[in-house]
């Protein structure tokens, strides 16, 4: 199926327009990650611990934190478990109270000093609590450094799978789209002061994959059309081939978009961090693989050009060729 059986889409003569829209959202998110909210990290990463609660009635979320800051709880996060049909499940919700707070030393410390705050200032219902999980400053650092370990070696075993399959230009054209996706990401989490846990990590590392896949596909296309059209202008060669892949583009990200739109929307507060997460990744994946990894190919190539010599032409090197 066809969508744009005859795209012809200038997409590198809008690369300035792309780089002001990359430097952004890059830029946003690093002054918000640097000068502003940080990486707004959950009790999975700083330590702490998480307190479900089971409510007899749905509870009112504002209700609950003027209940524990009037205990002198400080810095809880508080976050419904939700069901689409409202049943029991929606009247769940987990408290989370970081490390620093004064009364989270011990399980049965933090324990006490929830139900003491609900049962003092929360008078809407009757409630009781579930689960008490807690995470300590040692492995919430442990679990931070194994997340940069993960992201860092599915980088480097990209880098090193491109280098092979195609070139090492492709490679590291692919692994810098992929650092932009990840880090506009990060900076949307930073920018509205979301959470990143664990579960956000692994959409994060998910949208790495994704978003590789979709540069290989254009890639793949940029390789066959070398083979054939070796004489074409390179930049005109990566239009055809964007456009070319345009249709197959837009039906894999736009139905995987409206998958995980669904789950953002209708998935409650605990998979909200995990689809938000998808969602920011599959646009910005799929915008990268056309307007930043392909014009790094092109930008390459004439860089080598006015290196060589004069009257010297420079091809793009083509990929190796996979036998089958």
């Amino acid at each position: 199926m066809e969508l744009f059986r005859s795209a012809n889409i200038d997409w590198l003569g809008k690369k300035w327009y792309f780089l002001g829209f990359s430097l952004i959202f890059s830029v946003a998110g690093l002054i918000s990650i640097f000068f502003w909210h940080g990486i707004p990290t959950g009790v999975d990463f700083k330590g702490g611990t998480a307190i479900t609660v089971q409510f007899d009635s749905a509870p009112h979320e504002d209700n609950i934190r003027k209940a524990l800051a009037a205990a002198n709880i400080k810095d809880a996060t508080v976050q419904r478990i939700s069901d689409v049909g409202g049943g029991a499940l929606g009247n769940k919700e987990i408290i989370s109270l970081p490390m620093s707070t004064a009364q989270d030393t011990a399980h049965d410390e933090g324990r006490s000093a929830v139900e003491n705050a609900l049962t003092a200032g929360y008078h809407d219902s009757g409630f009781t609590v579930q689960q008490v999980d807690i995470v300590g400053p040692t492995a919430g650092k442990q679990l931070t450094h194994e997340a940069e370990l993960a992201t860092l070696y599915s980088l480097l075993g990209m880098l090193i799978y491109l280098w092979f399959r195609f070139e090492l230009i492709y490679g590291v054209a692919a692994v810098v789209a992929v650092f932009h996706d990840t880090l506009i990401t990060i900076g949307f989490f930073s920018l509205t002061n979301q959470e990143i846990t664990l579960t956000v990590v692994a959409a994060i590392l998910t949208l790495v994959g994704y978003s590789m896949n979709d540069t290989i596909v254009v890639f793949d296309r940029i390789r066959e059309n070398l083979a054939l059209n070796r004489r074409d202008k390179l930049a005109d060669l990566v239009n055809r081939s964007i456009n070319q892949t345009l249709s197959r583009t837009v039906i894999a990200s736009g139905l995987t978009f409206l998958t995980v739109l669904c789950l953002f929307v209708f998935g409650g507060e605990v998979l909200r961090g995990f689809s938000f997460a998808l969602v920011v990744g599959i646009i910005i994946g799929t915008y990268s693989s056309i307007a930043v990894a392909a014009p790094m190919l092109v930008a390459y190539q004439d860089w080598r050009a006015k290196k060589a010599p004069a009257g010297k032409r420079v091809a793009l090197p083509a990929a190796k060729v996979v036998r089958r």
